[in-house]
């Protein structure tokens, strides 16, 4: 029986790790720290927290896997420093943590693209981040690259939505790695990741999260 915690999980792909991780009999206990409240579940624990200092020493770390689906964009964080906050530090202060208490298994919702090199802010903070996860000393590690995230998202992004429209067209005559992402086949990658991972550390490319 597994216990994990779930960073991330107000935003489209965290809602549905939530769902699922809700209705998976393998998993007995779900942390999930936000900042406003989520809907109350007897399998659910629900803190309330500032990122921005996060409790150290809770009791809450103590679980056996982590899924971070924490992601902002450039334009709703204001700022490039307030986005690598969202997408970088917040990420890698939840793995420190929980590595600290003993999780042993971490997955990650990336990004197509991400690559600590590149010049473009969005896939080098994507990019820093795999790299830094990778020496943080998580038998398993599972990163996750998804390509335009196809789900209904909280807020209306313009350019995702049209994005979406194209692809949606496009989609059945596309190469798989070019189709959109649907958020609940990302949400049961990162959970079977958080669960079952094994050692090592895992590619899952948007290929194989691509719709059908």
């Amino acid at each position: 029986m597994t216990r994990i915690l779930v960073v991330g999980a107000t935003g489209l792909v965290g809602r549905h790790v939530i769902a699922k991780a809700l209705a998976d009999s393998r998993i007995t206990r779900i942390v999930a720290p936000t900042r406003r409240p989520l809907e109350a579940h007897a399998k659910l624990d629900n803190p309330l927290v500032d990122f921005d200092r996060l409790p150290a020493e809770a009791d809450w770390w103590d679980v056996d896997g982590v899924i971070c689906a924490l992601g902002t964009t450039r334009a709703k964080a204001g700022s490039d420093q307030a986005f690598r906050v969202v997408d970088h530090d917040y990420p890698l202060e939840v793995a420190r943590l929980a590595r600290k208490h003993g999780a042993s298994r971490f997955a990650l919702n990336s990004s197509v693209g991400a690559n600590a090199r590149s010049k473009l802010l969005y896939p080098r903070t994507k990019g820093e981040v795999e790299e830094a996860l990778k020496v943080m000393g998580f038998p398993s590690l599972t990163i996750v690259r998804p390509g335009l995230i196809g789900g209904d998202r909280d807020e209306f992004r313009l350019g995702e939505h049209v994005a979406a429209a194209v692809l949606g067209v496009l989609g059945p005559v596309l190469p798989r790695s070019y189709r959109i992402s649907p958020a609940d086949k990302i949400a049961a990658a990162l959970i079977e990741a958080a669960v079952t991972g094994s050692p090592g550390v895992h590619l899952i490319g948007s290929a194989e999260l691509a719709a059908d």
